[in-house]
């Protein structure tokens, strides 16, 4: 897959996760669906930071951005949505064919080695589990007009 490819196979996926994350209202930032789930707030940041902290790791060649806390503090879920999304697709375009196919060091946190092209296919299939649980969040908070699992197009 080239990058263009996997920035259109990413937002086919994102743009999804965003639709969820926005019918999430402020007063159900703390809703669980069981009392060792994550909060919903927790579930869709970790969704947004984790894709992107992936995709500097392919950029950079360091693990390090998979450890950074970010401060949401005064942010809607919503405009995190927004903010995320873009930083990520910039770190996506900005990889090229190179940072695809480069060995990154990753056993500390997964092994093993892993060419950059495979962590990002790691992203977009912790993205799709993550937003699969998302579902069951939205529909518990009593929405029922949900989007497709993927959006083409």
């Amino acid at each position: 897959m080239t990058v263009e490819q996997m920035t259109h196979h990413f937002l086919a996926h994102r743009n999804v996760t965003n639709e969820l994350i926005n019918k999430i209202e402020a007063g159900h930032y703390e809703y669980k669906p069981a009392p060792t789930s994550m909060s919903a707030f927790d579930l869709s940041t970790h969704i947004l930071t984790s894709f992107y902290a992936f995709a500097s790791v392919v950029k950079s060649g360091d693990l390090s951005p998979l450890g950074q806390k970010a401060d949401f503090s005064g942010k809607s879920l919503s405009d995190l949505a927004a903010e995320y999304t873009k930083k990520t697709v910039d770190v996506l375009r900005s990889l090229s064919e190179d940072d695809l196919n480069k060995t990154i060091d990753a056993t500390a946190a997964f092994g093993r080695k892993l060419p950059g092209r495979q962590l990002l296919q790691m992203a977009i299939d912790h993205e799709i589990h993550h937003k699969g649980n998302l579902y069951v969040y939205v529909r518990e908070m009593g929405h029922t007009d949900l989007p497709l699992f993927v959006q083409f197009g």
